[in-house]
């Protein structure tokens, strides 16, 4: 049999299709040139195998392959030159390195001859993106090209899942190969799957067994390792009361009776408050961020601490842990539950209800059936969430736009929010919503945001026109930063520096790309034009002119303990 010669480029190509991609964002230029070249063959005609979408901005790309990757279960892929064409990419790489997203950047590069010349969009791209992904790698060779792309997927997607940079020179892609497919399955020193420790299991159940008021906080994790199921079935086994982080909101119902609500800085009441009353607190998939555990030196010190979690590193990083389960929870979770007794907490689960219903009062009430005064983000929010039924997919940008919305949305599917948790990144929600129709193309994807991150990711709405990809934008339009604001006023004295924003008139954007828009001024219009918005084919803008200084609450304040919560703020 002959052997097939090919191109570094095409071989790219077909790496790509057995690792079962259907969706590339991207943006091209002259170091990937070659790459492109071959992809126009393989979005077109009987070739065709992959859809590309053209972004508009490299950052976007890599922010979009978020959102694909978050909502499907798959690995994004963005495809971007040299130089800051790379460079650009970078704050994604990041935000997926810290949110555990499995995304694959793919970057061209000068020739390997070039190296280390300062050639025209030259950087070292392995040296710049190795702390922030969790692997990087030069492919300098066309016969290295399809181990390089397996191993990357490979990396990608197993374990605890991030993201994975290939470098490509030039020579690479057009210097030609022998065509051997490649299939990686192992990689010397790297255990993506942990065998758990049957012993920390017994131990795990022995402890919840025991006790009288345990506590369930549930990660993103559980998302990740698709073990929603087997989640239900432990806590319905033990009686557990559950508390969800901000990027595992969606792992366990809304409406689901042991749903005790969000941790975290700006989450529920009760269950920052329960934190510091349980005698026995399981992690399951979360890292214990400060924005959840607020000030770790009197973070539940009344507590035994179980954390399971696929990440070794992850153990005692943040919180003490008693008994580590180390392991994918999808077989940990039904490994603990085959060794519970069957369990009534009813006193304990009884015990949240009054403080539920103190923040009931307080502070939702009022945040999403406000009486009178100007919109509030969070009866926008909850106007959208009754609409769409808690069965859209949320995507959220970063502020009090993002708070709001994971506070008053609610879930009945998995997979179902979008946000940039660890890193915080405003401009991530737009580009992250086009990612998200095209990874759940059968779901409703409803995109808040406030005037400041939807300005910071603008450009995007052209790649929206062009493919017409049907987004619902909501944008809460408060003419501030209002999360720094929140802070200037409350921790600053009150002096707004450079927070406040002069808009553009955003009717005539919306008519520039040709998308449907509504500007939303008085409450009264509010339900019609959310109606509206959902009944219209393809993308929409729902501009809503709220409150100037309208505050996220509840509010652990930075430095305090998570019982500290405030349920309003005198300023």
């Amino acid at each position: 049999m002959s052997k097939e010669i090919i191109t570094g480029a095409e071989a790219l190509m077909r790496a790509l299709k057995n690792e079962g991609v259907t969706t590339i964002f991207g943006y091209p230029g002259g170091a990937i040139m070659p790459v492109f070249d071959v992809l126009y063959d393989y979005t077109r005609g009987e070739r065709k195998v992959f859809e590309h979408i053209l972004v508009r901005h490299e950052q976007s790309a890599a922010h979009a392959a978020e959102g694909y990757a978050r909502v499907s279960g798959e690995v994004g892929v963005c495809l971007v030159t040299s130089g800051p064409g790379a460079t650009n990419t970078l704050t994604g790489v990041a935000d997926a390195m810290m949110d555990s997203t499995p995304i694959v950047v793919i970057a061209g590069q000068v020739g390997v001859g070039a190296l280390g010349t300062d050639a025209f969009q030259e950087v070292d791209l392995v040296g710049v993106a190795q702390p922030i992904s969790k692997w990087s790698y030069q492919i300098r060779r066309p016969e290295d090209v399809a181990w390089a792309v397996s191993k990357a997927f490979y990396i990608a997607r197993s374990g605890r899942p991030g993201p994975v940079v290939l470098d490509f020179p030039k020579n690479a892609q057009t210097g030609t190969t022998e065509w051997v497919p490649s299939r990686v399955g192992f990689v010397r020193s790297y255990v993506p799957y942990p065998v758990p420790s049957s012993d920390a299991i017994v131990r795990a159940a022995e402890l919840i067994n025991n006790a009288e008021k345990p506590l369930a906080l549930i990660g993103q994790g559980v998302e990740l390792g698709n073990a929603q199921d087997e989640l239900l079935e432990f806590i319905e086994r033990g009686d557990i009361p559950a508390a969800r982080t901000l990027l595992g909101l969606s792992a366990l119902p809304s409406g689901h009776p042991l749903n005790v609500g969000m941790l975290g800085m700006h989450g529920n009441y009760a269950p920052n408050v329960k934190e510091q009353e349980c005698d026995v607190l399981i992690a399951v998939g979360m890292r214990f961020s400060d924005r959840v555990t607020g000030l770790t030196s009197t973070y539940a010190r009344q507590a035994k601490v179980i954390h399971l979690d696929i990440d070794n590193a992850e153990i005692d990083k943040i919180v003490k842990t008693d008994v580590a389960v180390i392991g994918d929870c999808k077989v940990t979770l039904p490994a603990i539950t085959r060794l519970l007794d069957k369990k009534r907490h009813t006193q304990w689960i009884e015990s949240f209800r009054p403080l539920q219903a103190m923040e009931e009062e307080k502070v939702v009430r009022p945040a999403i059936y406000p009486e009178d005064g100007p919109l509030l983000m969070g009866e926008v929010v909850n106007a959208v969430s009754e609409v769409t039924g808690g069965n859209a997919v949320l995507v959220t940008d970063v502020g009090q736009n993002q708070m709001f919305s994971a506070r008053y949305f609610k879930y009945n599917k998995k997979r179902s929010i979008v946000t940039s948790g660890g890193l915080g990144t405003m401009g991530f929600g737009i580009p992250a919503a086009v990612g998200a129709c095209f990874g759940a193309p059968g779901r409703m994807v409803c995109m808040f945001s406030g005037d400041g991150g939807f300005q910071m990711s603008i450009q995007e709405l052209g790649t929206i026109m062009e493919h017409r990809i049907p987004v619902k934008m909501i944008m809460m339009n408060n003419n501030y930063l209002g999360n720094v604001r929140q802070w200037q006023d409350m921790f600053f004295c009150g002096r707004k520096s450079f927070t406040r924003m002069a808009n553009p008139c955003y009717a005539h954007i919306a008519q520039a790309y040709g998308i449907p828009y509504c500007a939303v001024t008085d409450r009264k219009d509010l339900h019609a034009a959310v109606a509206d918005m959902i009944a219209t084919d393809g993308p929409y803008i729902l501009e809503c002119a709220v409150r100037e200084e309208d505050n996220v609450l509840p509010m652990t304040p930075p430095g305090s303990s998570v019982d500290g919560m405030l349920l309003e703020i005198k300023i």
